[in-house]
């Protein structure tokens, strides 16, 4: 089990879960909130220091008054990397992490080695618009997350347990925070695109090809944005890349940074 630790970055106390040993990963979670510790990344804390905080206002951090958008978590992180002497990051983001991700590289690189980019949010992309989190009923989610059915299943049956007062809270708190950052305009950001070319660090791409949420055409876009990024397509896969298909993304994710280890 990884180590549970708060640290003090900005006036926010931040929460992260911290394993293994080697070349430093730091993972940002999406708009779900913090990833349950899967074997995913036990397997990965296997090669690598794995950081996966909390971010402000989601999971076990502080709330934040002063998140309004992307960017302000973007330069939070930039001071987080700071505060933690954080340096040849391997960084990973999914979804809204990852286009969490993509805004951090854009405005700064310095402590920042590889860049790893799964199913992210964060262009606009006419006619590869995805399923909008914020207005599909949450039972019709399901189908759109994986494909196959049997997750499908579990992720409806999860969904139908009932929930403690404090898990509708938590439930609540997150969609708050989501929202404040992804909603309007919808999971991107007009001004992304100008300048991903500021991106120099090995970049890899990842997708699943049946990603409904944030369709593959994101992929392809990042793919003509970012200069001499590296995209890989899993098969059979939806936007649940790492619980759908562990192995592939295990391998994609770790391999890419091991090379430039």
């Amino acid at each position: 089990m990884p180590m549970e630790q708060i640290v003090k970055v900005d006036n926010c106390n931040v929460h992260m879960s911290r394993d293994g040993k080697g070349p430093t990963l730091v993972y940002l979670h999406g708009a779900n909130g913090p990833n349950p510790w899967t074997k995913w990344f036990e397997d990965l804390a296997q090669r690598f220091t794995v950081i996966a905080p909390d971010h402000p206002s989601f999971g076990r951090s502080d709330d934040a008054e002063w998140l309004e958008d992307i960017g302000d978590l973007a330069y939070f992180y930039l001071d987080f990397f700071k505060a933690m002497n954080l340096k040849d990051i391997h960084l990973v983001g999914h979804s809204m992490g990852g286009w969490l991700a993509a805004e951090i590289a854009i405005r700064s690189t310095e402590r920042i080695k590889t860049l790893t980019l799964i199913a992210a949010a964060g262009l606009r992309v006419p006619g590869h618009a995805g399923v909008d989190i914020f207005l599909t009923p949450p039972q019709a989610m399901p189908p759109n997350v994986y494909v196959d059915p049997k997750l499908v299943e579990f992720m409806l049956q999860e969904m139908a347990k009932p929930k403690t007062e404090q898990e509708l809270d938590n439930l609540i708190r997150i969609r708050t925070a989501a929202a404040k950052i992804c909603w309007h305009p919808r999971l991107n950001n007009p001004q992304l695109a100008r300048w991903l070319h500021r991106i120099d660090v090995p970049t890899h791409l990842i997708w699943g090809d049946s990603d409904r949420i944030i369709p593959p055409a994101h992929g392809d876009a990042y793919k003509k944005l970012i200069p001499h990024a590296k995209h890989t397509v899993i098969a059979q896969c939806g936007h649940g890349a790492m619980v759908e298909k562990p192995r592939e993304m295990l391998d994609a994710v770790a391999n890419f940074a091991m090379e430039r280890v």
